[in-house]
């Protein structure tokens, strides 16, 4: 990569440099020969006013002053001088346009450079003087001067060789710049990639120290979060595989030792031991359960068929399934429905779960004659359910773990004060699914309550 990198700035380095060059070469060129043919404009305007001031100085047509105005007209001009009855006095040209003339036919002496075809303009300009008319110049010159002087050759390939200088610098800078930035950025992926195969071989404390604020620095700080999660989901996988021993071994144990108990004599096999293993097999069938309902909706593979659902009727049902319970334990039950019917999108055997599972950990974790209260509130675009029990309350250490699979705020883990561990885990995947929210607040030895709201609409 770092090759790649480095090779890869080289040539946009070159083309850039290239093009620059060839552009302002180009440019100069131009502006160069505008310059040079707009000099020679002034220089031809300017002609009458010499021409005159020589025939005034001298009171005649000097040839030596007319050959220094030769030697001073653009290259290539050729003036023919012709006075008011006709007669040709005098043909003024610049030797360095020889060329130039002997391409139209004509030779004009010696030539000392030689130039491409150009076109050529045309002008009548009339000399005058205190007596009058002096004369008529007809003058032919190239449209675009070319460059013949020597000092505009040189000052030329002074900026040619200015503009080379300039590139070369350039483009030595950009290979150095190229070299140090290529190393610069690759350096710290080279870094990542070790630190990504030690994490493949189980070291889940490494991480890397890059502390830039760019896309690298970006990738770093998710890299190093991603290894968070990975130890994190670690941990929770042997926690996952403890609790589950815990959960299995207890009530295989119970029904070994009755078991045992009825082949030794010990304890006859009658109808209230009978149902003490019948309790510890219902106990692993709902821990068998819910692992697999947790397991699918934690896959994703968890589908709910979503239909109009009456929130208020199905917690009636609830209500009504658990009110046994409620009662044998002395609880005061307060249902708070709203007159009419709340509607919403759900699927009616998760919602079941869902509030099946919280109001019986509300009974559960209830004192004796203690109270349990459960309200239905419809809103605008959302319905509100809020179950409250008092009861021994959660530690506020504790509340961001309890919707973890197997969580338990009892440490003892005795069953008196709790079931499988895993229904508050099912309980946030079935609200998640519904596109809901769930919220707990609590104060210990007070009351604790649980807020589920969930959209009427599902966003599909």
């Amino acid at each position: 990569m770092r090759k790649k990198l480095f090779l890869s700035t080289l040539i946009i380095t070159l083309i850039t440099l290239t093009f620059s060059i060839l552009a302002v070469d180009l440019v100069f060129h131009q502006q160069f020969s505008n310059y040079l043919t707009k000099t020679n404009e002034t220089l031809i305007e300017q002609l009458p006013s010499r021409l005159s001031a020589a025939y005034q100085s001298k009171g005649t047509w000097d040839p030596a002053s007319l050959q220094e105005i030769s030697q001073s007209l653009p290259a290539g001009t050729i003036v023919t001088l012709t006075d008011p009855s006709g007669k040709q006095i005098t043909t003024l040209s610049n030797m360095m346009g020889g060329m130039m003339n002997s391409q139209s036919g004509m030779s004009m002496g010696m030539t000392m450079y030689s130039t491409p075809a150009t076109n050529w303009k045309t002008k009548n300009l009339t000399v005058s003087g205190p007596q009058g008319i002096l004369a008529t110049a007809s003058v032919r010159y190239p449209s675009s001067a070319p460059i013949f002087n020597p000092q505009d050759i040189q000052f030329q390939s002074s900026v040619f060789y200015s503009l080379l200088l300039a590139g070369s610098l350039a483009l030595l800078f950009g290979i150095i710049l190229s070299y140090f930035t290529s190393r610069h950025l690759v350096k710290p992926l080279k870094r990542l990639t070790q630190a990504a195969d030690h994490i493949g071989k189980g070291h889940l404390d490494e991480r890397v120290d890059i502390v830039t604020n760019d896309e690298v620095g970006q990738l770093a700080v998710a890299f190093n979060v991603m290894v968070d999660n990975l130890k994190r989901q670690e941990t929770l996988r042997k926690q996952f595989t403890a609790d589950i021993a815990h959960e299995l071994r207890t009530p295989l144990t119970s029904i070994k030792s009755y078991i045992e108990a009825f082949q030794d004599n010990v304890l006859p096999a009658d109808e209230e031991n009978l149902s003490s293993i019948h309790e510890e097999i219902d106990r692993l069938v709902d821990l068998s359960s819910d692992l697999k309902d947790l397991n699918v909706a934690e896959m994703g593979a968890l589908t709910p068929i979503f239909k109009s659902i009456d929130l208020k009727h199905l917690l009636e049902k609830v209500i009504h399934s658990l009110n046994p319970l409620i009662q044998e334990k002395q609880l005061a039950l307060n249902w708070n429905p709203p007159a009419e019917s709340v509607m919403t999108t759900g699927d009616g055997r998760l919602l079941t779960r869902l509030f099946y599972n919280l109001i019986h950990n509300a009974y559960r974790y209830s004192n004796v004659g203690g109270e349990v209260t459960v309200t239905l509130k419809p809103e605008p675009n959302c319905s509100t359910v809020s179950i409250k029990n008092t009861g021994s309350g959660i530690p506020k250490e504790e509340l961001p773990f309890i919707f973890e699979r197997f969580y338990r705020t009892d440490k003892s883990r005795a069953r008196e004060t709790g079931g499988t561990g895993i229904g508050l885990a099912l309980v946030r995947q079935i609200t998640t699914l519904h596109q809901g929210t769930i919220q707990v607040q609590s104060e210990v030895d007070k009351e604790t309550e649980f807020t589920v709201q969930l959209p009427k609409k599902i966003q599909q």
